[in-house]
């Protein structure tokens, strides 16, 4: 399973991107909301991580985007 985590904090971002390695994920992170949805629309993932409110992006313009895209 691929997850994306979309989230300004690093510490936590880093945080749950270990937790979930240790459970065998494959884990990508990024830190604003601009690269989130650059990640999101370039691979395929199985779930998304995402916060609300982000630098450059917020979580519902990224939500938004996919979904015009058809995500």
């Amino acid at each position: 399973m691929r997850i994306l985590i979309v989230e300004d904090e690093v510490r936590l971002a880093e945080a749950l991107a270990q937790i979930m390695a240790e459970q065998k994920y494959q884990v990508d992170q990024v830190h604003n909301g601009a690269d989130g949805l650059d990640y999101a629309l370039t691979a395929q993932y199985d779930v998304i991580v995402l916060d609300v409110m982000l630098p450059k992006r917020s979580g519902y313009e990224i939500v938004h985007a996919l979904r015009k895209e058809g995500d």
